[in-house]
């Protein structure tokens, strides 16, 4: 199996899981508040990663740390908190729609940062449109877009930080440090950078509701396979295919959630949301080229 089709299958695997985590926060709510579910599963995260590699990732230079620290920042702490809030102050989908403009936020970022030389090509930008029109369509589900400028600005946020972690993880995959250990320093990262924010947040779990056989599977679902499994496999992708076409990826998140809520919750499937779905697949494909 080839590099390329290898990060492909990494990537897919990823959207497909974290499509799903929709469904099982949703159930994880009704007992838990969301900076509680955030900080439980990427300590599940943490404490995988630590089982599979017991010992500490030694740095060549001291000034690598920063790269580390900034990815922890970026693509665990604000990422988060920013979406998480967003979802206080405007519709829920207007988040899906603005979080996926992260690719083209790291199309741009990244030519800022080569001087030019990574350019986003036309077909790049048909595919993005193409994408966000089928991802309108599902959000929406034919009601009209509500701007909620606090909210929808969050989300802006959000989807920035999402491609400045990927375009940090580029740089600390071509470290060549053992990657396990990378997204394991990362996690710790983001999980100590959250902590100051707690009190604000509200955070008291009770560890008789964790330890309940159905919200301990559904929180080890999130640790394991959404935290540590999932983002050593999309470092991975990012490594293979850069983090433009890789971020690219995200725009199939919400058709997984549309078809995990068909089956589990047994929510209806329309024809718009059928025509999304086309739009975002001819999307991607464009974009992939």
């Amino acid at each position: 199996m080839s590099e390329t089709l290898r990060g492909h299958l990494s990537a897919f695997f990823c959207v497909l899981v974290w499509g799903s985590t929709f469904i099982v926060t949703k159930v994880l709510l009704h007992s838990f508040t969301t900076a509680e579910i955030i900080v439980l599963r990427f300590s599940i995260g943490v404490l995988v990663l630590l089982l599979l590699r017991p010992r500490r990732l030694r740095l060549r230079d001291r000034r690598e740390s920063l790269l580390f620290t900034a990815a922890g920042l970026t693509g665990v702490t604000l990422y988060f908190l920013l979406e998480n809030t967003a979802l206080s102050y405007t519709m829920a989908a207007n988040v899906g729609i603005i979080i996926a403009t992260a690719p083209l936020f790291t199309g741009l970022f990244s030519s800022l940062l080569s001087g030019g030389r990574e350019r986003l090509s036309l077909r790049f930008l048909i595919g993005f449109a193409l994408a966000i029109c089928g991802i309108a369509m599902i959000s929406l589900g034919g009601q009209a877009l509500k701007v909620g400028p606090l909210g929808d600005l969050l989300t802006v946020g959000a989807a920035c930080c999402w491609a400045v972690y990927t375009l940090l993880m580029r740089k600390i995959n071509a470290l060549h440090y053992d990657s396990i250990l990378c997204t394991r320093r990362v996690f710790a990262w983001g999980l100590l950078f959250t902590l100051p924010a707690l009190p604000l947040i509200g955070f008291s779990p009770s560890l008789g509701a964790i330890l309940q056989p159905q919200r301990l599977l559904l929180f080890g679902y999130l640790g394991v396979c959404a935290c540590a499994l999932c983002y050593f496999l999309w470092n991975s992708a990012i490594a293979a295919l850069g983090p433009v076409h890789t971020n690219t990826w995200l725009y199939l998140s919400p058709v997984v959630t549309l078809v995990f809520s068909a089956l589990l919750l047994h929510e209806p499937v329309t024809l718009r949301s059928l025509a999304g779905i086309v739009l975002i697949l001819a999307g991607l494909i464009l974009s992939q080229k």
